[in-house]
């Protein structure tokens, strides 16, 4: 595993999937996890990886113990290395600081890249109808073995650079030779076994500041024979066919450069669908190795570039020809040919009505659902749904998706919110009429035996009075008050009273019209009944239900008293029934609405009513397991005013 994810540090925006141009990202319980027998190591992701989730493996403790050992050891130095040290003057110093490190030959992997390019340039002169695919960077030569096999054989049978250059090490210094690589590139930490290591540039800058090693502290010297020439920019684009001499004009030459995530994909598609031939490619995997995961963060790619031919030029300019010339023809004998295995690891596609099924479990139906946003990290739709069958990928990873799944989470979580607050209130009100009752039952039976004295004997004496007896007028008026406070008594033990609900089917269409027939309505008072029901049967306690439903005209009778329409509408569910009593009335007040189904609670003038009919409704319906609710308007202003009330009852006792 070279590339591995820190889980703590994941924060799971998807840009790793995005960048991986082998599908090598997983995406479980929201965390991207790195699939180690599809990565290529080309360290995209820990390039990308804005929160440095994305990390490879650190092997600057094994370059430790390999320089602790004993034997000769050798760093091969790879010629990017001016675009790293940007901060260091001259190469030399950057050679006397490695050394510092304790190793015994320092060289640069530019004259195996000279090599390297040599082998190139005889290869593509020689080729004739055949292409070649260059084999210098390994993620390339991964990324091909793995999900373009079939041109496998179509990549140049040469070792990279580095390779080349470790074979010529030992050529020259002896086979048991520990060779420890350093470059800007993670794939080359596994490209071969025959690097005994390989540190990147920021691993070695890690040893360099662990070992107290500073420019001024170390002792500058020359990279140890045999030297690079044109090889030093082999790390630029197009640097390998400038090394190799290979011409690359657009009109005259056949070779075309792609490097890059997009490109190099591109480049490999079209070539393999035949819409490039007679051409060869040259691919890197990044913006050229100066660019590689391995480089310091911060750089400019321009930048680093121009240090590189900086240096190169500076290279030839003092160059001994000759003797490069002579070390080449000797190393060129080396045998540097590599064969490469093909291992296939593409993924089969899905069925389509598999994907389709996934894309509509999104909100994906049609063509226009398709955003194709790129936000998941997936190019469409189409292959994000491919990669949730695979278990690469999860739904929530599509954006939009998730933010209309919000959406409705969010709607859901206040519907929810509104029936827990009406909820709340019933229970407060059940509460207050519980305690209202008991109270009321108390005050009732403590009056009931003084009243009933009192009416009895002011019938007596009204019976005895004279008609001309001046006292019969107020005799008359303690028997009409000692009647009406008879009446509010009775109200409050009716409203006290635990009644069981007698259930029993009945047509409710029937217990409106008898219920509306029950009531004396003005003149100018219009009653309406509209059924809109489909099954008008239902089991509740039609005595009860009619003193609802009278309670309920007289009140709307009395919010009329210029007149107006009383409007019951009856509607109905398979599991429910409804009646609505709407009047065109002067509405409720909005500081008065919420305490409506309080007992002893009125808008009425004074003697007009007890505040116990709206109380006892809500009582009424409540033992039937149902809901009462009401909407009014007393403002002019913002339209009719009126009100109307709505219940809903179960069809059927629980």
């Amino acid at each position: 595993m070279l590339v591995y994810t820190i889980k703590e540090l994941c924060r799971t925006c998807y840009t790793c999937v995005r960048e991986c141009p082998a599908r090598a990202i997983r995406i479980v319980g929201g965390q991207a996890e790195v699939i180690t027998e599809r990565c290529i190591a080309c360290g995209n992701c820990t390039k990308v990886c804005s929160q440095g989730a994305k990390v490879f493996v650190n092997t600057v403790d094994l370059a430790r113990k390999l320089l602790a050992r004993p034997g000769k050891k050798a760093a091969l130095v790879a010629p990017s290395f001016p675009a790293e040290f940007h901060d260091v003057t001259d190469h030399k110093s950057v050679v006397g600081m490695i050394r510092a490190l304790g190793f015994d030959y320092v060289a640069e992997v530019s004259f195996g890249a000279d090599l390297v390019a040599h082998r190139y340039r005889n290869l593509i002169s020689e080729a004739g109808t055949k292409n070649y695919i260059s084999s210098d960077c390994p993620a390339i030569v991964s990324f091909i073995r793995f999900y373009h096999p079939g041109l496998t054989p179509e990549l140049i049978p040469v070792v990279s650079p580095m390779v080349a250059m470790t074979r010529v090490m030992r050529k020259k210094y002896g086979e048991n030779l520990s060779v420890v690589f350093i470059g800007p590139c993670v794939a080359k930490k596994a490209e071969t076994a025959e690097v005994d290591a390989a540190l990147t540039f920021i691993e070695l800058r890690e040893m360099l500041e662990g070992s107290g090693i500073t420019p001024e502290t170390a002792k500058p010297s020359e990279f140890d024979p045999p030297l690079g020439g044109r090889g030093a920019i082999f790390p630029v684009t197009r640097g390998l066919l400038q090394t190799a001499g290979v011409n690359d004009d657009a009109i005259t030459g056949n070779i075309i450069a792609a490097e890059g995530r997009i490109d190099f994909q591109e480049a490999i598609k079209e070539y393999e669908q035949g819409m490039i031939g007679g051409q060869h490619l040259e691919l890197l995997c990044c913006e050229g190795c100066i660019m590689g995961p391995g480089m310091s963060k911060g750089g400019k790619q321009y930048n680093r570039r121009a240090l590189v031919s900086s240096y190169a030029q500076n290279k030839m300019a003092t160059l001994d020809m000759e003797e490069w010339r002579n070390n080449l023809e000797m190393y060129d004998r080396l045998d540097l040919t590599v064969r490469f295995r093909e291992e296939d690891k593409r993924q089969m596609m899905a069925a389509d009505a598999e994907v389709q099924k996934v894309l509509a479990s999104m909100g994906k139906l049609t063509d226009k659902d398709h955003l194709n946003c790129g936000a998941c990290g997936y190019d469409t739709c189409y292959d994000h749904a491919i990669a949730i069958i695979k278990g690469l990928a999860e739904e929530e990873m599509c954006l939009p998706y998730t933010i209309e799944k919000l959406h409705r989470s969010v709607q859901d979580l206040a519907l929810s919110n509104a029936k827990l607050t009406t909820m709340q209130n019933a229970l407060k009100q059940s509460e207050k009429l519980a305690h209202m009752g008991q109270l009321s039952a108390g005050i009732a039976h403590e009056l009931n035996n003084p009243l009933g004295v009192v009416i009895m004997y002011s019938n007596i004496l009204l019976d005895e009075c004279k008609a001309e007896d001046p006292v019969r007028e107020d005799l008359q008026l303690i028997v009409e008050q000692a009647a009406r406070c008879k009446k509010i008594v009775a109200g409050l033990l009716n409203f006290a009273r635990k009644n069981q609900v007698n259930h029993q089917f009945i047509d409710i269409r029937k217990l409106t019209e008898n219920s509306v027939a029950g009531v004396v309505f003005p003149e100018n008072v219009t009653a309406v009944i509209e059924d809109r029901t489909t099954s008008p049967d239902a089991s509740i306690d039609s005595e009860q239900m009619t003193q609802v439903l009278t309670n309920l005209f007289r009140n709307a009778i009395d919010a009329m008293p210029e007149g107006g329409t009383l409007k019951i509408t009856l509607e109905d569910t398979p599991g429910d029934v409804i009646f609505i009593v709407s009047d065109t009335g002067s509405g409720i007040r909005d500081e008065d609405k919420p305490k409506i189904f309080e007992p002893f609670f009125t808008t009425k003038a004074i003697g007009k009513g007890t505040g116990l009919g709206l109380a006892t409704t809500y009582g009424i319906v409540k033992m039937h397991k149902g809901q009462i609710t009401v909407e009014t308007n007393s403002d002019t202003s913002i339209g009719p005013t009126g009100t109307t009330f709505r219940i809903i009852l179960p069809r059927r006792p629980e």
